[in-house]
């Protein structure tokens, strides 16, 4: 995205001397990375449903016993398995106009993150085995993800900073190179939708996973000034 402001030229009288008044180059620049993921973050639990709401809560409970135990047993650690979200909601079907109470829904969710990326179909696996119901998501990372963005926002000011110079060289006018305004724009690590799923059932074949790779980007806008 270019922004040129109009030119006009403008001058200021200092004894016998003129100079012109600047004007200004507005420019976006941009830098992008592309790497392999070396983390992953599975986003599962367990939903049970029962009339009264103990049973419902003492069968989720031993599900997501069941399920931490499993993953514990595969190289999973507990500082690795935290409770993302836990809800209880009542349970209404809807009859000749009239709400009836069905029961509690109970869910427990669990945020796993797996330092072994190729184990992740097979957290997956494990968990759904052990009694895992629900799925949420699959998100990659990468551990260095802050010394990339900013090897990715240098980028993006070398980017603005050209994208200026040939504005200027066709216009013929004097770019001066350091920008008197830089702002940060919407930037961040793009995600690969890898797998996700509102339920899972148990399937004698295992769960594929493709990381793929994951983008880390850099916008700016830079103000630079030039003169005639």
């Amino acid at each position: 995205m270019y922004y040129y402001q109009p030119f006009v030229r403008n001058t200021v009288q200092t004894g016998r001397h003129s100079r012109s008044k600047p004007n200004t180059i507005r420019v976006s620049g941009e830098g992008k990375i592309a790497v392999q993921p070396d983390q992953a973050r599975i986003k599962l639990g367990v939903l049970t449903e029962d009339q009264e709401l103990q049973k419902a809560q003492e069968q989720n409970a031993a599900a997501i016993s069941n399920v931490k135990k499993a993953l514990n047993a595969i190289g999973i650690t507990d500082k690795q398995i935290q409770t993302s979200e836990f809800s209880i909601f009542p349970q209404y079907d809807f009859v000749d106009g009239k709400q009836i109470f069905r029961g509690y829904k109970v869910e427990h969710i669990l945020n796993i993150t797996a330092d072994e990326i190729e184990n992740t179909g097979l957290v997956v696996d494990t968990a759904v085995d052990s009694g895992a119901n629900t799925v949420r998501g699959i998100t990659f990372e990468t551990e260095n993800q802050q010394e990339l963005y900013q090897q990715a926002l240098s980028m993006a000011v070398m980017d603005a900073y050209r994208k200026a110079e040939t504005i200027a060289a066709s216009l013929r006018v004097q770019l001066i190179r350091t920008p008197v305004s830089v702002s940060e724009g919407n930037s961040g690590m793009v995600q690969p939708v890898s797998f996700q799923s509102s339920a899972l059932v148990k399937s004698a074949v295992s769960t594929p996973i493709q990381p793929g790779t994951i983008e880390i980007e850099s916008r700016i806008t830079a103000d630079f000034i030039f003169y005639s």
